[in-house]
């Protein structure tokens, strides 16, 4: 695979990953990944953001941009299973798993390969 594929496919998996970690991080890596930047610098940037624990506002922001896939083809059983399930976070009755969970299986469902890929996702 060439250099610039290896980048496109780091960050394709870890893409989510980061701006819940981070958003500074996310809008720093999407401004290099302007440039020539190496599979070595990104991955520096994207170990880097994990350093930060997230934030719930980031937790409900990047699932948010993940279900974005969804809502113009799923159910509204489904729709408000998500909602349901983003209220019970913020209330910390259920962990961020639970949410993202929900997101893989509607990936897989949907056959979102974008989201499958995602990192955030897997466990």
């Amino acid at each position: 695979m060439k250099r610039r594929g290896m980048i496109e496919k780091l960050w394709t998996e870890e893409k989510y990953k980061v701006m819940m970690h981070s958003q500074k991080h996310y809008n720093l890596i999407r401004e290099e990944l302007k440039k020539d930047i190496s599979i070595e610098t990104l991955e520096i940037l994207i170990n880097d953001a994990f350093k930060i624990t997230p934030e719930s506002g980031s937790v409900i922001n990047t699932a948010d941009h993940m279900w974005g896939y969804f809502k113009k083809v799923c159910t509204a059983a489904e729709k408000n299973e998500y909602m349901r399930l983003k209220e019970a976070y913020k209330k910390e009755e259920v962990p961020a798993e639970k949410m993202l969970a929900f997101i893989r299986k509607s990936a897989d469902k949907y056959e979102v390969d974008y989201l499958q890929k995602s990192t955030v996702l897997h466990k």
